[in-house]
């Protein structure tokens, strides 16, 4: 069983994620925090922290605690890998492989890749399940040099993230996320078991080492009726970037 504490942080966790403390809004005082939760003020001071840490509350000396994110930040390796991102919510991910095959690169590999034109590379297509229910397309291509190994990763692999660590030494350190939506095609909706032209939130990624050499880049296309993505930002941290789409261009 988890330490009192931890317990605590997970029910002040959900108590925020359904607004009962709404972003803005102050937490009540330790010594109330404690009647609720049956614990004493160090419990709830321990728990506190527990939210201060992973950015969904702050505090100023002598204030009551503030809430900050509606849910907590993820981490690099949930937000590149569906599996460690369903595993953090203690749902079940499921996938397989839809097909898998090496093609010369194309120009917009090579770009993304910083590859020649022309290399092989391999394009692998995985279907993607959350407790059960596919809402995830994931088109995915790989650089020469890792494609080997991805391709002795057996198909029904949940994480290939954490396979690539695990054999590989492989570390997924830096990613780029552009966010948009798209129109799903035929083969989109008969995977995903939507209806043809439905709306898809597609996320497209390039991902590299530590030394920046870019490992694959990715066309992720989540069915917007299961999937959101929040950002939480800061005057000290702002990682979003508004940028126009390919209809707008300078006048």
């Amino acid at each position: 069983m988890a330490p009192r504490h931890e317990q605590v942080a997970d029910e002040l966790r959900r108590a925020i994620a359904r607004e009962e403390f709404p972003v803005g809004a102050q937490l009540p005082s330790e010594t109330q925090l404690a009647a609720r939760y049956g614990v004493s003020r160090g419990t709830v001071r321990q728990a506190v922290a527990t939210l201060t840490a992973d950015g969904m509350i702050g505090s100023r000396q002598g204030a009551r605690h503030v809430v900050l994110a509606g849910r907590r930040s993820q981490s690099f390796a949930e937000l590149r890998s569906f599996a460690q991102w369903a595993e953090a919510m203690g749902r079940e991910a499921t996938g397989s492989v839809v097909s898998s095959e090496y093609l010369p690169a194309s120009s917009e590999d090579a770009t993304r890749l910083q590859l020649a034109e022309g290399v092989p590379v391999l394009h692998v297509l995985r279907v993607r399940g959350l407790d059960g229910e596919n809402v995830l397309l994931e088109r995915t291509v790989y650089a020469d040099w890792v494609a080997p190994s991805v391709a002795r990763i057996p198909a029904d692999c949940p994480s290939v993230t954490r396979r690539l660590y695990e054999d590989d030494g492989l570390v997924f350190a830096y990613g780029e996320h552009l966010i948009d939506a798209v129109a799903a095609g035929a083969l989109d909706a008969e995977l995903l078991g939507v209806r043809r032209t439905s709306p898809l939130l597609r996320v497209r990624r390039v991902t590299t080492t530590q030394t920046g050499r870019p490992v694959e880049w990715s066309d992720d296309r989540y069915r917007s009726d299961a999937v959101s993505f929040s950002v939480h930002n800061s005057i000290g941290a702002n990682p979003l970037a508004r940028r126009t789409g390919p209809g707008l261009t300078p006048s």
